[in-house]
């Protein structure tokens, strides 16, 4: 606040010197009228160079021929016409003189007189004005910190609204979001029955699902009062602010009543609060806990719904989530094939395409990938068709924005040697091969050797149809096609590079989770190892339990040595057994440097898929 006075102070000092200087100025540059005497104007009269006189009381301004202003003064009880006869003044000469009496105001004399000090005085008040309203602001600004800065939305509504109609999928959340609303429409059908007005509503999924989209929808739907507001804005370095900001903003709630207030990012404020190490009152728990108080207190008659969103349901205080606090938990998961396809029909509105895109094979294309993303997908193939001039946004457009979304952009500044080059088109092609052959693997949809990301090449794998569920076989087949890029390099080359590190990290992965979560291991039996737990204390820490023996232990990392070497073992027997197609693939990755689906399975026609 002292950098801005002093700023404040700066500019009016500026300011008051500015207009001090003009003010000068303008005094300076009126030059005066030269006075004369009566007798110096009865001898201008009778030279004829008089054209005018002027009389206020007893100044006479006295008008050259020549335009130059005389000033002049007589006797208060003379006129001018007797006091030019005293002094024998010839009457044809009076009579070319225009006297002009004209009645004194006094305005312009006190205006003169005054305005000079005047003017100085008004600026100096203005600006301890001006100083006494920045101190009121500043203390309003403290005596308000306490207060939320949520808006109402109906208040506040923005320019185009978002109704349900223009959040595309998550039928099942939009089902439990009408219902809440018609609850705060008529609730008169439900209370005949006994029912009771939910308190909460928790939106639940991944990021970029459309949590937020859903609840602006939820305000363009509702006809009452919708508050909205972020969790991080609860937060403040002083202990009690965000717990003074609860009770005001469900103060204003309550007196809108009927209302709905959304909280973004409910996580900020409702983790799970700790057994006291390092303090167990602090300004976070605070809130929470006038939070869980608003939500289901002393008070329970008010109809206020608080519908919240969070990414991280795992991490919130079970005080949260009882009923009578959030009684709806409503999960939007990712997208399925039908819903990327409506998802893209919303998101394509206004964008012009021509007839080569098909959005459903866009849909197909996207396994995995949120609404966000697929907004993202589409606005990039608009901004690489505006970067090649087009009028319109073609198929190939939007196909090459999916891969940057996915994988990061071309890398096309990368430059590769000869043997590096064949080594990952070599790597590559031991991928879709053994993709190509295992009969659980997706089908291949692409392969690439043009760097994206921090990838040297790809090979794009989409699965046919939407999972829910996989089985063992699935991922043995998966662990297999990871492994095809260094059996590949290995059985060309006879070295390996670095390229599979990755691969093979992710192998590990899949062979840990198939022993330790999934229990699909014969040896170990049919149940979990290890549990995972959050540490509150050390924010995202994840600390791993081990509810087994160190003889266990042994037992499991040979399980997943063992699952990762039969990977190996089919991968290396599929490659040896068709080495040809390896060579077809990677030959035509050297020329082309990209082969799409139906290349791809025109060059594997004989090759038909069977068990590794």
């Amino acid at each position: 606040m002292g950098k801005n006075l002093f700023k404040n102070i700066l500019v009016f000092f500026i300011v008051f010197l500015v207009v001090m200087g003009v003010f000068s100025l303008f005094n300076n540059s009126i030059a005066e009228p030269e006075e004369i005497s009566i007798s110096g104007v009865v001898d201008k009269i009778q030279k004829e160079e008089v054209e005018k006189i002027e009389v206020i009381g007893t100044q006479l301004t006295v008008i050259l021929k020549n335009g130059e202003e005389l000033k002049s003064l007589k006797e208060p009880n003379d006129t001018v016409s007797s006091l030019l006869a005293d002094y024998d003044v010839d009457q044809s000469k009076m009579a070319a003189v225009t006297i002009e009496v004209k009645e004194n105001s006094g305005f312009g004399f006190w205006a003169g007189a005054i305005l000079p000090f005047l003017f100085p005085f008004l600026l100096i008040v203005a600006f301890f004005w001006f100083m006494m309203r920045q101190v009121q602001g500043a203390n309003s600004r403290a005596m308000s910190f306490g207060k939320s800065n949520a808006t109402d939305q109906k208040k506040d509504a923005p320019k185009k609204k978002v109704f349900f109609k223009d959040v595309a999928g998550v039928i099942e959340a939009k089902e439990e979001l009408s219902e809440i609303i018609d609850f705060l429409k008529n609730p008169a059908k439900f209370l005949s029955l006994g029912a009771t007005i939910p308190k909460g509503v928790l939106l639940i999924g991944s990021p970029g699902t459309g949590k937020t989209l859903l609840a602006k929808a939820v305000a363009g739907e509702a006809s009452v009062p919708f508050f909205h507001m972020s969790g991080s804005e609860f937060v403040e370095m002083f202990v009690g602010v965000g717990a003074s900001r609860v009770r005001d903003l469900f103060k204003k709630a309550k007196k809108a009543a009927p209302c709905i207030v959304f909280v973004d990012e409910i996580d900020a404020v409702g983790r799970q609060r700790g057994s006291g190490i390092g303090g167990s009152h602090d300004e976070r728990e605070q809130t929470l806990n006038q939070i869980l108080v608003e939500m289901d207190g002393f008070d329970t008659d008010t109809n206020v719904i608080v519908l919240a969103a969070t990414n991280r349901p795992d991490i919130l205080d079970p005080a949260l989530l009882r009923p009578g606090r959030f009684d709806r938990r409503v999960l939007l998961d990712d997208p399925d094939l039908n819903d990327r396809e409506a998802i893209l029909k919303v998101h394509s509105k206004k964008k012009p395409y021509d007839d080569t895109v098909n959005l459903r094979e866009v849909a197909e294309r996207t396994p995995g990938l949120t609404g966000a993303d697929l907004a993202s997908v589409l606005n990039e193939g608009a901004i690489l068709a505006a970067k090649q001039n087009k009028k319109t946004i073609s198929q190939s457009d939007i196909l090459l924005s999916i891969e940057k979304v996915m994988l990061g952009p071309e890398r096309k500044s990368r430059v590769m040697n000869a043997t590096e080059k064949k080594t990952i088109a070599y790597h590559e092609a031991g991928h879709a091969l053994v993709a190509h052959v295992l009969p659980n693997s997706d089908p291949v949809h692409k392969i690439s050797i043009i760097s994206r990301g921090q990838a040297g090449g790809y090979t794009l794998k989409v699965p046919s149809e939407d999972k829910y569920l996989h089985t063992k076989s699935d991922f043995l087949d998966e662990m297999t096609v990871l492994m095809g890029g260094k059996v590949a390099e290995q059985e060309i080359f006879n070295e390996i590079s670095t390229g599979p590190s990755n691969d093979l990290k992710q192998a590990t992965q899949i062979a840990k989770k198939v022993v330790t979560q999934y229990g699909m291991s014969e040896k170990l039996g049919p149940r979990t190892y290890g549990e995972r737990e959050e540490l509150i204390f050390l924010g995202k820490e994840i600390h791993e339990r081990r509810d087994y023996s160190e003889k266990t232990a042994q037992l499991i990392d040979q399980e997943v040595s063992r699952l990762l070497g039969n990977a190996y073992d089919s991968a290396k027997k599929i490659i040896k057994k068709s080495r040809r197609y390896l060579d077809k693939i990677a030959l035509r990755l050297l020329d082309k440097e990209t082969i799409e689906r139906q290349e791809f399975e025109t060059l594997l026609k004989d090759l038909k898929p069977s068990a590794a």
